[in-house]
């Protein structure tokens, strides 16, 4: 299939366009409006967001446990943050109670 022309891609447009200078120039801050003021590279690289799941505690296990729906239901229906809470609640039990 020699001699077909070749289909530019959207990269290879963006790549061919970003050769020459935009044709009103490069933008330039004019120091009066900090609004408008560009990032620097510190600013640019404290805001970036680390990538990758966050670092857990180390102190606790995943397990496979069964409960009845309606105490599911319960903390599931007061919003995010339901699986702490709930552990929350089974520290306080193990406070009054000895495990057997």
């Amino acid at each position: 299939m020699t001699g077909l022309p070749k289909k530019t891609t959207e990269r290879e447009t963006i790549l061919k366009a970003m050769e020459a200078p935009p044709a009103g120039g490069y933008y330039v801050w004019d120091g009066v409006d900090e609004d408008e003021r560009p990032a620097g590279r510190e600013e640019l690289e404290s805001a970036r967001k680390p990538r990758g799941r966050p670092a857990g505690s180390g102190t606790k296990e995943q397990v496979a446990i069964r409960f009845d729906r309606d105490v599911l239901a319960a903390f599931r229906v007061s919003g995010s943050g339901w699986q702490t809470r709930m552990n929350n609640a089974l520290k306080e039990w193990l406070k009054d109670h000895t495990p057997a």
